[in-house]
């Protein structure tokens, strides 16, 4: 592994989706810094408005944009290079900020999720133009993206809305969002709606409340397949057909295959037409065997020194933390993650029962092909964009946090140690990781604390071998984090600690951006 040197972080601080930029936002200015080479392409100064809290912080989807969200005053801006500025005012009813903003399907759209659900406002920076649309179904933080959808390659907006209560389906066109079509769907208090990979067809599913239930439609409202789970005929009469209810539902990248979690400890696996092709069962107890690997996480602790912990790999059967043979099973819980890898053809899942194990299923064969047991609770899971079977764990727990890496080809999870990387080897905030979409062989991660961030490099060649330049740093003298982008540099990683780094005390390159809609100081109707 090869960490970078540390750079100023914040709790706003994300690399673009792209994994070619990293954008911090600080109380006056956003720093924009390249992953290729690490030094700061642009740096640009805030409006005073947005020295107070922000409450959002987004790249657009192309990678060329931020957002600023500040109360109800919503900035743009041109981020790797440019000299966009949209500013959009929306005043809120009844609450000083909205419940939710982000980018549309396009870096000129933003969404405005209004707080309690009284309308989405859509609009379009290009033309200037709004659209409001009454009532969303789900507009908060949390649940927004379970009540819109995006339809891959047309960027048609499916929207869920509730009136009088009643549930309904709305499309709007992309460019300029007006209504195309609208129906009620089947459904007593549907839970979500999301198009498919493929943009074929929109599904809908009811809450748990109302049993299992999730709709296949066309693009006009026709319900192509209405599935309600596998419910034999000779079962009527008993409680269990009326099932656990649907969860949460997850598509494979290539469109095959539909997860879909209820209350209980199974997956069914649906395909393409939504017929189930593949049950995945929890087991309250696993036994290694050739297929499968079990691996625990071991804390070894020594007075005077740092524990690092180690995964051991189970020899007999045993129980994950959570489950027994005797537990009860309650359907308010059940499978609460399903998340497929860039080939779809593993799983990972974890159970609300037992948060701190994650189970790893082949699709195609239907197997358990290895339990990762940690002692903390997962607060995220992640694959790999790009790379097959290549995930990403992480663990919170009380006073510390722990981030790991597995393969089907490593010796069981790989923890980060990216602690003694930091400052005085002290973490002063909250901990994150994520993958970085790189176009290197090497798979890279974004690691911050809030106060410092850093690269990390999973490369294991043999550096003496000449495989630097394999990663996605080359390694020939020193870098300047305040170079310009445009001059060629070859630099070393090296553990400097670099408070020297925070931008916000050079103005060499700063760029003061103008107001693009200046002479629409009038609020957004």
């Amino acid at each position: 592994m090869h960490f970078t040197n540390t750079f100023k972080s914040s709790p706003h601080s994300i690399p673009s989706p792209n994994g070619e930029y990293v954008a911090t936002l600080l109380p006056n200015s956003i720093v924009v810094r390249s992953i290729a080479s690490l030094s700061i392409i642009r740096t640009l100064k805030l409006p005073p408005d947005v020295s107070c809290a922000v409450t959002a912080f987004v790249w657009s989807p192309s990678s060329t944009r931020v957002l600023v969200a500040v109360a109800d005053r919503f900035h743009v801006f041109s981020a790797p290079s440019g000299d966009f500025h949209g500013l959009v005012q929306i005043p809120q009813p009844l609450a000083p900020k909205p419940a939710f903003v982000t980018f549309g399907a396009t870096d000129d759209e933003v969404c405005v999720f209004s707080p309690f659900g009284i309308k989405l406002t859509t609009v379009n920076l290009a033309s200037s133009k709004a659209v409001e649309i009454n009532n969303p179904k789900f507009f908060n933080a949390a649940a927004a993206s379970r009540g819109y959808s995006f339809r891959p390659g047309t960027r048609h907006l499916a929207l869920l809305t509730r009136t009088t209560g009643k549930d309904m389906v709305s499309i709007h066109p992309a460019g300029t969002r007006e209504l195309q079509r609208s129906w009620c769907p089947d459904t007593v208090d549907a839970q979500g709606l999301a198009w498919t990979p493929d943009g074929r067809w929109l599904v809908v599913w009811d809450s748990p409340a109302h049993g299992t239930r999730v709709l296949l439609c066309t693009h006009d409202g026709h319900v192509f397949r209405d599935w309600r789970g596998d419910i034999s005929s000779s079962a009527f009469g008993d409680m269990d057909q009326y099932g656990p209810g649907v969860k949460l539902l997850a598509f494979s990248p290539n469109g095959r295959y539909t997860a879909v979690t209820a209350g209980s400890n199974r997956i069914s696996i649906l395909n393409d037409r939504l017929v189930e092709a593949v049950r995945l069962q929890h087991v309250t107890t696993v036994e290694p065997k050739q297929t499968l690997q079990i691996w625990q996480e071991n804390i070894d602790v020594r007075p005077g020194q740092r524990t690092i912990p180690s995964f051991i790999k189970a020899t007999q059967a045993l129980s994950p933390p959570g489950l027994s043979p005797t537990s009860v099973l309650d359907v308010r819980h059940g499978c609460n993650l399903a998340i497929f890898d860039s080939s779809s053809s593993l799983l990972a899942s974890r159970l609300e029962s037992a948060p701190s194990t994650v189970w790893i299923w082949d699709v195609p064969t239907s197997e358990l092909r290895a339990v990762l047991m940690y002692h903390a609770s997962v607060t995220k899971v992640e694959w790999h964009p790009s790379q097959p079977e290549l995930l990403l764990v992480r663990c919170e727990g009380e006073g510390s946090s722990l981030v790991s890496v597995w393969d089907p080809l490593s010796n069981g999870p790989r923890p980060i140690d990216f602690l003694r990387h930091l400052p005085n080897a002290k973490v002063t905030g909250r901990t994150d990781a994520t993958w970085l979409q790189t176009n290197t062989e090497s798979a890279a991660l974004f690691l911050t604390d809030h106060a410092k961030y850093m690269l990390l490099s999973l490369e294991e060649a043999d550096v003496d071998a000449g495989a630097q330049a394999a990663l996605p740093w080359a390694a020939q003298g020193t870098v300047d984090p305040h170079v310009n982008a445009s001059t060629p540099t070859d630099f070393v990683i090296s553990n400097i600690d670099t408070d020297d780094y925070d931008s916000t005390d050079k103005d060499d390159g700063i760029s003061e951006l103008d107001d693009t809609f200046h002479f629409k100081k009038s609020p957004v109707i």
